[in-house]
C-alpha cells in the first residue's frame, strides 16, 4: 500500500488507514502507477477518482466497500475496462484485473471465475476438458462485467444469454456484506446481478455452466463495400430460413490503414456476414452456401476453428483504443429498415464516413426463450441488434462519430423496440436514457431491488440506475 496518499486540489483527503489491510496498491493521483491502475481498454474516459484500488482478494474488495460506506464515497468497478463509456472523476475505483483465477469442474461442466478474469482465461482453463463458456466477441472482455449486463454471447442463437447459465453469484454489497446469491438464497440479489449490470454489488466470483463445444464452424465472408445492398438483402431473407443454432451478424467495416489489420483488410470499406455454428461443420456449410453466391466475395474466412479461437470470427480491435459505441434493439428487418439502413451508412454515405464499424446482429432462436430462472435481460424479444462504434482519435473526430451515431439511430428509430442492450448502450445519459436498457417493469424492480441493497447509491457511475425512493407515510 502507498504510504503517503496525495488528493486532487481542493478535496479532503480521506482517512486511508481504514485501508491499512488491503493487499493490493491503494493510490492517489500523484502516486506512481496511478494511471496504469485506472485506464481501460476503452481510451476515450480519462479516469480520475480520488482514490484507486488494486483489489488482489476478496478480503480486498470487502475491505474497500466497507470503508466506503462508512467515508460516503461512490464505488467504481473495473476489470479490464472495455465497458468504460464515461470518465470517472471522484470516489474510489476499484480494479480487479489481478483477480484471474479460473478453476474447472469437468465432472459438472462448470467454472468459477474471479472478479477480474477474462473469458480468454477462462477458455484456457476449459478448453483441455472439452469445454467452453458463452463468450462474446471479444474474449479480451471481463467474464463477470459481461455477464451482469446479461452477456450476448456469438453462439447467443444456440444456447441463449451467458446469464442463463449462471449457478452462483459471491458478491460484496455496498453496506460491506459479503454474500451468496444463487435461485433460492437472495434471490433478488441474483435477478438483478443477471441484466442488471453492476447496480447492486461488486461481484467477488462466478460460478456458470460450461458447455461441450471444443471446436465450431466459423468466420467472416467478405464483400467489396460497393456490393453492401445485394449481401444485405440475401443475409436479411436468409436469416429467416436458417435454424436456431445459426448465429450471424452483417457489418459494414470502414477499417482504417493500421498495421494490426491483415491485408487486404487494411485500409478498405466492407460489407461482412459472420457466422457460427456449433452443428456439424459439413450442414453449416450447406447453409451458409447461399451467402457466398449473393456478391462477390474477397475474403472467406469460414472453416472449423478450436473455440478459444473465437475471436477471429468477429475479429475485434486486439489493443486499447478511444471509442464510442451505441445499440438499439429492432423489430423485424423490413425492406424500409434495410433502405434507411442503406441511406444512412451504406455505399453511398461520404468517403470520410467516421464509424468504424456498423452492425445488425440476428437475434432470435434461444435468445427469445425465457430463462428458467427469471432475470433482468429485456432483449428477448427483438430479432435484430443494431450495434455501432466509432473511434476517437481526435476531438473533432468525436464530433463526426456523436453526430454519425445521433444519424444512424434517429433513422432507426421506427424500426426498433425502443431498447437497449446494457453492455453496449453505449454513454449512459440521464435517467430517462439509462431506463431505455430495461422494461419499464424490469426497470421499476430494479431501482427497488437497488434501494435495498444500495440506497445510498454509492455504486452509481456506469450504466447504474438511481434507487427507489423510500414509500411515504400511509
Amino acid at each position: 500500500m502507498t504510504s503517503t496518499p496525495h488528493a486532487h486540489p481542493g478535496t479532503p483527503v480521506p482517512d486511508l488507514f481504514a485501508l491499512s489491510s488491503v493487499t493490493g496498491p491503494v493510490l492517489r493521483p500523484a502516486d506512481d502507477g496511478y494511471a496504469t491502475e485506472v485506464t481501460g481498454f476503452n481510451l476515450a474516459p480519462v479516469h480520475t477518482p480520488d482514490i484507486a484500488i488494486g483489489a488482489t482478494s476478496t478480503d480486498d474488495i470487502v475491505t474497500a466497500l466497507r470503508w466506503a460506506a462508512a467515508t460516503d464515497t461512490p464505488v467504481t468497478v473495473q476489470a479490464t475496462g472495455h465497458g468504460a463509456n464515461f470518465p470517472v472523476t471522484e470516489g474510489l475505483l476499484l480494479n480487479t484485473s489481478r483477480m484471474t483465477d479460473v478453476t474447472i469442474d469437468p465432472d459438472a461442466r462448470t467454472a468459477t471465475i474471479a472478479a477480474g478474469a477474462k473469458w480468454s482465461h477462462v477458455l484456457a482453463a476449459a478448453a483441455p476438458h472439452g469445454l467452453a463458456a458463452l463468450t462474446g466477441t471479444s474474449t479480451d472482455a471481463g467474464a463477470i462485467g459481461y455477464t451482469v449486463g446479461g452477456g450476448l454471447p456469438v453462439l447467443g442463437r444456440a444456447y441463449g444469454y451467458a446469464a442463463d447459465l449462471v449457478r452462483s453469484f459471491q458478491v460484496v454489497t455496498a453496506d460491506g456484506v459479503l454474500r451468496t446469491a444463487d435461485a433460492q438464497e437472495e434471490p433478488d440479489l441474483f435477478w438483478a446481478l443477471r441484466g442488471g449490470k453492476g447496480n447492486v454489488g461488486v461481484v467477488t466470483e462466478m460460478v456458470t455452466e460450461l458447455l461441450p463445444v471444443p471446436r465450431l464452424l466459423g468466420g467472416g465472408i467478405y464483400c467489396p463495400g460497393e456490393h453492401a445492398e445485394a449481401l444485405l438483402h440475401a443475409w436479411a431473407e436468409w436469416t429467416a430460413t436458417v435454424p436456431d443454432e445459426m448465429c450471424s451478424a452483417y457489418h459494414l467495416l470502414r477499417l482504417p490503414p493500421l498495421p494490426d489489420i491483415p491485408e487486404p483488410l487494411r485500409g478498405n470499406f466492407w460489407a461482412r456476414v459472420a457466422v457460427a455454428w456449433p452443428g456439424d461443420p459439413e450442414q453449416g456449410e450447406r447453409l451458409i452456401a447461399p451467402l457466398r453466391t449473393a456478391a462477390p466475395v474477397t475474403v472467406d474466412t469460414v472453416s472449423v476453428i478450436p473455440y478459444t479461437q473465437i475471436d477471429t470470427i468477429h475479429m475485434e480491435p486486439q489493443n486499447p483504443l478511444p471509442a464510442r459505441e451505441s445499440c438499439a434493439l429492432l423489430h423485424t428487418l423490413t425492406p424500409e429498415a434495410i433502405t434507411a439502413f442503406l441511406d444512412v451508412c451504406g455505399p453511398s454515405a461520404p468517403a470520410d464516413y467516421p464509424l468504424l464499424m456498423i452492425g445488425l446482429r440476428h437475434m432470435g432462436g434461444a435468445l427469445a426463450r425465457p430463462c428458467t430462472v427469471e432475470d433482468a435481460i429485456c432483449a428477448r424479444d427483438a430479432d435484430f441488434l443494431l450495434e455501432s462504434v466509432g473511434v476517437l482519435m481526435s476531438p473533432e473526430a468525436g464530433d463526426a462519430v456523436e453526430a454519425a451515431t445521433l444519424a444512424l439511430y434517429t433513422a432507426m428509430a421506427p424500426h426498433g423496440t425502443g431498447l437497449t442492450m446494457v453492455n453496449i448502450h453505449g454513454r449512459p445519459g440521464d435517467d430517462l436514457d439509462r431506463a431505455r436498457a430495461w422494461s419499464p417493469e424490469v426497470y421499476d424492480r430494479l431501482r427497488r431491488t437497488k434501494a435495498a441493497y444500495d440506497p445510498r447509491n454509492l455504486l452509481r457511475h456506469g450504466h447504474t440506475v438511481t434507487p427507489a425512493a423510500a414509500p411515504g407515510p400511509p
